[in-house]
């Protein structure tokens, strides 16, 4: 049967049962509007999700807060600050410390960009209370919380080793003050002799020629 006859067939079958030529053109226009209803979602959701459009997630580290919020804005991508973490020496004070996503990272246009901010100083810490122990333990002790020994100093006391008293930058300093983390503390730690025995020793010494 070629296709001349099977048209002439179908218009023949139609004409006899006409009711099926109506439900089959309302078949017809149900399939077409699906189509198009189809045809405008899809697009609908390309144009709203930026479908296939990326952006390189720029290099932030150690830019002002201002300069990296420009460099975004310029990228098309959004930002959110997050918690400060704690202070590096290494990157400039309220610079961009960390980034996510990193640099070099391809996101949709619009992705925010959460950003840490580094502080202006080490964050304060409550000086422990060290006297009257061994420098070894004062040493350990300090440096857990953060800080660091300069330098010790003796005096006579027949603690030996013992701490006796601490210093900042030639200043007396107390426990439960408060110092930027990584200060460094001067110890005055006891020699072992007791307080004026130098010059008792001395004195006996004279006598005795």
């Amino acid at each position: 049967m070629n296709f001349k006859k099977l048209l002439s067939a179908i218009k023949a079958f139609f004409n006899r049962f006409p009711i099926f030529k109506v439900f089959s053109i309302q078949i017809g226009i149900a399939i077409g509007i699906a189509i198009v209803l189809v045809f405008l979602i899809t697009t609908w959701l390309s144009f709203s999700t930026n479908h296939g459009e990326f952006k390189t997630v720029p290099n932030l580290a150690k830019l002002s807060f201002e300069d990296a919020k420009i460099k975004l804005e310029n990228t098309d991508l959004s930002y959110t600050i997050q918690d400060t973490v704690n202070y590096n020496p290494d990157f400039p004070a309220f610079s961009i410390i960390e980034q996510h996503p990193v640099a070099g990272k391809k996101v949709k246009e619009g992705r925010k960009i959460y950003l840490k901010i580094n502080p202006s100083k080490y964050r304060e810490v409550t000086v422990p209370h060290v006297i009257q122990i061994t420098r070894r333990t004062a040493e350990s002790t300090l440096k857990a919380v953060g800080f660091g020994v300069e330098k010790v100093t003796y005096k006579d006391n027949i603690g030996k080793d013992m701490v006796l008293g601490m210093q900042y930058k030639g200043k007396p300093l107390k426990p439960n003050e408060r110092l930027p983390k990584m200060s460094k503390i001067e110890l005055i730690l006891g020699n072992g002799k007791r307080p004026g025995s130098s010059n008792t020793d001395e004195n006996d010494n004279n006598a005795g020629e």
